[in-house]
């Protein structure tokens, strides 16, 4: 018969705990939505390297969404889990470049940790804000 200690209980349970806290906290995901017909070079390059930036910092993936249909903005949104998708940022058809994009996002993110529904960016908070 094994016979475990109730500090070594706690301690497990508190681990496993933790762990599925990190793990539910990991299903955001950032998209970007731009038209097939959007220059790559000059327009898309900037954003998805940028969104990509802050996809590392938040620990979370990120995925670039083609469409064939005619549209200039460069659309980037956060979503977590299954919820609705929330608009981070959008290029309005202006190239900017990848270290002015990841400066927004990271903004719009840092703004986005203060929202109850999104606590699991609280994380992030500290991370976000110091690279202001």
């Amino acid at each position: 018969m094994l016979v475990v200690s109730a500090s070594v209980l706690k301690a497990s349970f508190a681990a496993l705990f933790t762990v599925d806290i990190m793990l539910s906290s990991q299903d955001g995901k950032l998209l970007v939505y731009a038209s097939s017909f959007v220059p790559r070079e000059s327009r898309l390059k900037p954003v998805s390297n940028a969104a990509e930036k802050m996809a590392k910092l938040l620990n979370v993936s990120m995925e670039v969404k083609r469409f064939r249909k005619r549209f200039t903005p460069i659309y980037v949104y956060y979503k977590n889990g299954d919820e609705e998708p929330i608009p981070i940022y959008c290029d309005n058809g202006n190239p900017a470049d990848t270290q002015e994009i990841y400066t927004m996002l990271r903004n719009m993110m840092f703004v986005l940790s203060f929202h109850p529904k999104h606590s699991a960016l609280k994380h992030v908070r500290k991370e976000v804000n110091l690279f202001s």
